[in-house]
């Protein structure tokens, strides 16, 4: 690694605080020779979760009087909480004091708190939040997933041209593959806002292959990227998660329902447990706010040290692949193409 990476950590936000986010920093230093990490918060609720109450080697502490709660109005946050400890690792990254911020507080809060402090990058009306989603061949990464209610046709082209550049940025895909979520793939149905975007697209020089659906997020081994509005991604995304939660839970019952199926269960283990590390919602922890003059990823509120380390990772990974620059540099030539063409 050519340079230092430093990344702020919101310690107090989320369901569970300090109480996770201090030691899942503690274990990815474990892990990570490379990465310094500031943990940002109120110091005596953090140093109770650190041992002996000392800060170890590559890891700080950034004082903040305030929390943001997860019910709070965004509004109310970005106006009245100025030292709370979402707005100060944000400044740390507007600053240059950090690279970029993690955070598993209330979304709207972060959203609006970064787009204040960070701004958006030229050429982007709004800022998307993205993640990647288990499927048949790997993954699919999905966006908009709930920044955005309310689209235009070109803010979903906006969402899917950020997509393919981080996509590209991370995964060294030269040319990844865009689908536009839509209820069929037939060109006659979709909304006019849908219709107007797909044509867009098909006018871009992305690597666009139309219309999908929302099975083919898990099921189509040829896509890269979703693209689609906040409300309609946000709906999708929740689906996923109930569903996966509802099959856990009928296995579970179903395996105990009778001794012979408590045998089976046990005969079955090594496949069940190769099944949950596949589909493990930790493992696709941290969502990316793309669109914002620096990096900001957003853990899920209830996650766990696991997964909260793993939104730190994703972090670092966009850090060296200058996710930002990248869109930055890119994203004005891709929309003054379609804006000519």
């Amino acid at each position: 690694m050519t340079r230092s990476i430093t990344i702020a950590l919101d310690a107090m936000g989320g369901d569970h605080g300090p109480s996770v986010i201090v030691p899942a920093a503690l274990g990815f230093l474990d892990k990570d020779q490379d990465c310094r990490l500031i943990l940002v918060g109120r110091d005596e609720a953090i140093r109770q979760h650190l041992p002996n109450a000392q800060l170890p080697e590559r890891l700080s502490l950034q004082h903040a009087s305030e929390e943001v709660a997860m019910d709070e109005l965004p509004s109310r946050a970005l106006r009245g909480k100025k030292d709370s400890s979402m707005r100060v690792a944000i400044n740390l990254v507007k600053q240059g004091e950090a690279d970029a911020c993690v955070s598993a507080g209330n979304t709207g809060a972060l959203m609006a708190t970064a787009r204040f402090v960070l701004k958006t990058l030229p050429h982007i009306d709004r800022p998307a939040i993205i993640t990647s989603l288990p499927a048949i061949n790997g993954r699919t990464w999905v966006l908009d997933l709930g920044a955005n209610v309310d689209c235009e046709a070109e803010h979903l082209y906006q969402f899917a041209v950020m997509g393919a550049e981080l996509v590209s940025a991370v995964e060294g895909s030269s040319s990844p593959t865009v689908g536009l979520l839509n209820i069929g793939q037939e060109e006659i149905k979709g909304n006019e806002q849908v219709k107007e975007a797909h044509e867009l697209l098909s006018s871009s020089d992305l690597n666009y292959i139309g219309y999908v659906e929302g099975d083919d997020i898990y099921l189509r081994d040829d896509l890269d990227i979703v693209a689609t509005d906040g409300f309609v991604g946000n709906v999708a995304l929740k689906n996923a998660e109930g569903v996966a939660k509802l099959i856990r839970h009928f296995m579970k019952v179903e395996f105990k329902r009778n001794p012979l199926t408590k045998l089976s269960a046990l005969v079955a283990l090594p496949v069940l447990k190769a099944l949950r590390r596949r589909i493990d919602p930790r493992r696709y922890n941290g969502a990316s706010l793309l669109g914002l003059r620096g990096i900001v990823v957003k853990s899920h509120g209830g996650a766990d040290q696991v997964a909260f380390e793993n939104a730190i990772a994703i972090a670092k990974k966009e850090i060296i692949a200058d996710v930002a620059g990248r869109i930055e540099q890119r994203v004005g030539r891709r929309l003054n193409i379609s804006a000519s063409a």
